[in-house]
């Protein structure tokens, strides 16, 4: 005879592993903040630019943020964050990358 599933602890382990990815992304949008130097900038001005950038509806603008980042990530262009050693393509600095100001 089969053991019968114990889904109450089976849902509770789908949440609390939600909540840990759900923590792990806000901590990696915060580092990409830091290591792209916009953590000078107001929270104010953060938000609008982010809010104009999810608007975004021209896709050769988006286009040329992503080639940007892209080029971000791969070390190639880092005329903002202090010149740390190449990071493989989508992972972030994690030591905070110091901004230049």
């Amino acid at each position: 005879m089969r053991k019968p599933r114990d889904f109450d602890s089976e849902l509770k382990a789908f949440a609390e592993k939600a909540k840990q990815l759900k923590e792990r992304r806000v901590r990696d949008l915060g580092a990409l903040v830091t290591a792209t130097g916009a953590d000078a900038l107001d929270a104010d001005v953060l938000a609008g630019a982010l809010l104009d950038a999810a608007a975004n509806s021209d896709k050769s603008i988006g286009e040329g943020w992503r080639k940007r980042g892209a080029a971000f990530f791969q070390g190639k262009s880092r005329g903002t964050a202090s010149g740390a050693s190449q990071q493989q393509e989508g992972t972030l600095p994690l030591d905070g990358g110091a901004a230049s100001a």
